[in-house]
């Protein structure tokens, strides 16, 4: 499961959770965006990191990949994808999870037309984007619809600029973190 995880809320790990029993999944490995190269960073790469490992710490089919963070320059998926297949070879079943903003724009990331060549893509419903067969969907794609709230790591840091309460929003040790480390204050 990609993404920036800044921070990691308690959506990503019920979508972690669904896609897991829905397709039987053994594990879910979070990986953390490195460098990303369409977003700017509002906080630190080592601290999404360890928000994301204190979230899915209790979860036992869940683990955190350092696989982004550790390399430099900007993080592309097609070389994360390229660099799991080298360490994990071809017989391993691979599935990339993400929300439906990820598949809306999916066509602007590197080597686009490739990525499904590496693996299994699984676009979970996210509010505000529509899940859509949009012509370039292959078999190497799964769409599911996730009930879920209005919650998003965008909602989340401005929550705390604003003072806000976010423990019902993200697992209690993330919101002790982030109170901790200052993270998303004006």
């Amino acid at each position: 499961m990609g993404g920036t995880f800044d921070p990691i809320h308690n959506v990503h790990l019920l979508k972690a959770n669904k896609v897991a029993r829905c397709l039987g999944l053994d594990e879910v490995v979070f990986v953390p965006a490195g460098r990303p190269w369409q977003k700017d960073m509002v906080s630190p790469p080592e601290q999404r990191l360890a928000m994301t490992t204190i979230a899915t710490r209790p979860h036992p089919r869940f683990s955190v990949s350092r696989i982004e963070i550790d390399r430099s320059g900007p993080t592309y998926t097609v070389d994360t994808l390229r660099e799991l297949r080298r360490t994990l070879g071809w017989e391993v079943e691979l599935f990339f999870i993400a929300g439906a903003d990820v598949q809306a724009r999916l066509h602007t990331w590197r080597d686009a037309e490739i990525l499904t060549d590496f693996a299994h893509f699984v676009f979970c419903s996210r509010p505000g984007y529509v899940l859509r067969d949009d012509g370039r969907l292959t078999e190497r794609v799964t769409l599911l619809q996730i009930p879920h709230g209005e919650i998003s790591s965008t909602l989340i840091r401005r929550r705390v600029a604003a003072g806000e309460p976010i423990r019902h929003l993200v697992p209690g040790p993330v919101a002790s973190y982030i109170e901790e480390h200052g993270l998303y204050r004006r």
